[in-house]
């Protein structure tokens, strides 16, 4: 005697009760996460820091052989500077002494310094400083404890003929 084995039906409402409906609607909510993800994403991106030190990178790459050269004048000039930041909190006394090669106090320079810090353009402080002696150059900075990069740069006439950059920590 033989069984007879029915065939077997898909239940109701399609393959586990997967229609093609609910296939549109997952395709549809993946989709739409997908999307929603990544509008975030740009948001968050165009406001945020975009990881250029410079405004014009592109300028400041062609000038670079310029830069190599005023390197070179600024050697050539044998110059002795020294920089001293007092200790302490709050504002800060700084000053910078400019010798010649011969020894003797350079005098009627245009000094500026800027405290840059290494990862936020926007705590940047720049001072400028004033000759309180032949050769001697003072201001006061602000700038709180932590690491900065210390630019000072010399400049007469219009023309930058010293420029030092050293990264430093505050204490």
């Amino acid at each position: 005697m033989a069984s007879a084995v029915a065939p077997l039906a898909p239940p109701p409402g399609g393959i586990g009760g997967l229609t093609g409906w609910k296939v549109l609607l997952i395709l549809f909510a993946f989709f739409g996460t997908v999307g929603t993800v990544n509008a975030i994403m740009v948001g968050v991106a165009l406001t945020t820091f975009r990881g250029e030190v410079a405004d014009n990178p592109y300028e400041a790459g062609l000038a670079f052989n310029s830069q190599i050269d005023a390197a070179r004048a600024q050697d050539d000039r044998h110059w002795n500077v020294s920089v001293r930041i007092a200790p302490g909190g709050g504002e800060r006394a700084l000053s910078a002494s400019f010798l010649g090669s011969d020894g003797a106090p350079l005098t009627g320079l245009g000094i500026k310094a800027s405290f840059a810090a290494p990862a936020d353009l926007y705590r940047d402080i720049a001072v400028d400083l004033h000759e309180s002696a032949p050769g001697v150059y003072t201001g006061a900075t602000t700038a709180p404890k932590g690491v900065w990069d210390l630019t000072i740069s010399a400049s007469r006439g219009g023309d930058v003929l010293y420029r030092s950059l050293n990264r430093i920590k505050m204490e």
